[in-house]
């Protein structure tokens, strides 16, 4: 089994002084339903906190905007009953994340099919992959993408996704990456302890960071932010989508090690903290290299 072993590729993320929020990486995220608006306020802070240069929520919730006042960086789009195909192509992102707090109804759905549709590298997390289990013919459309989709489940939605059990999935996860890699034809993120990584061309890795701490609410969605922002950036910035996502496993996972080193946890460690833990990471290694 072998070890991820790439975060050295933060060299590539080093910016040129001409650098602009433009060549930063320009990435939307799409999810924030009512109740569970504050998943994508999560993804959010695991975008800007690892470099997205331009970070634009779409919550499905109407009352939204009220959650966010700590966070003005964070731009919100009202979809105002427009079709999300003309919304996505009025923002023009580099690339989209779509899940976090995503809710699974009919709006949810037409929003998973236009991402699917948008010429884009595509994060589908959380609840976009539960709407992926339920409905057969996003497999399809998945496989035939020209561009890249990360489908980043945990044990319980990978169990779903190849209609078996977690715990069948738990008891050979090398097995489980496989199928769902096999049977989608994208990038995956098996998350738990031991995250695995892997696609169809690349063997599997295994990343042998993190710790009990990260077990809390919350740490997926800054994930999967950190996952959008840092494949966002790599279009800039030589970096592949399969580059980028298992630097952003590593790092996510490294920073909750640095934080019980310093001694945030492994109890009552959040996910906020470690998504400016993760930001120290990649500051640090580009210090060490200039």
């Amino acid at each position: 089994m072998q070890k991820l072993d790439s975060l050295h590729l933060i060299n590539n993320l080093q910016r040129d002084v001409s650098d602009h929020k433009g060549t930063s990486g320009k990435l939307v995220i799409i999810g924030g339903a009512s109740t569970m608006s504050g998943s994508i306020v999560l993804a959010g802070l695991g975008a800007l906190y690892t470099g997205s240069g331009w970070v634009k929520l779409i919550p499905l919730d109407a009352n939204f905007p009220s959650l966010i006042e700590p966070h003005p960086e964070l731009m919100i789009y009202q979809t105002r009953q427009r079709l999300p195909a003309d919304i996505l192509e009025e923002i023009n992102p580099d690339v989209m994340v779509i899940g976090p707090g995503l809710g699974q109804n009919e709006s949810s759905y037409t929003w998973l099919l236009a991402a699917l549709e948008y010429p884009a590298p595509l994060v589908i997390d959380a609840d976009g992959l539960h709407l992926v289990s339920q409905y057969p013919e996003l497999n399809e459309r998945i496989c035939n993408r020209a561009h890249s989709v990360i489908l980043t489940p945990h044990p319980g939605e990978a169990g779903r996704l190849l209609n078996c059990s977690s715990s069948m999935v738990q008891s050979d996860r090398m097995r489980a990456i496989k199928q769902l890699i096999s049977q989608y034809q994208a990038i995956v993120v098996l998350k738990g302890h031991h995250s695995l990584v892997g696609m169809p061309s690349e063997d599997v890795l295994t990343c042998t960071s993190g710790n009990s701490g990260m077990a809390c609410a919350g740490m997926g969605d800054v994930l999967s932010g950190a996952l959008g922002s840092l494949i966002a950036q790599g279009l800039h910035h030589n970096l592949n989508p399969w580059q980028a996502t298992c630097l952003a496993v590593e790092v996510h996972a490294h920073a909750g090690d640095l934080l019980v080193d310093k001694g945030v946890g492994p109890i009552g460690m959040t996910p906020s903290e470690l998504a400016k833990e993760m930001r120290s990471i990649l500051n640090a290694s580009s210090k060490q290299s200039s």
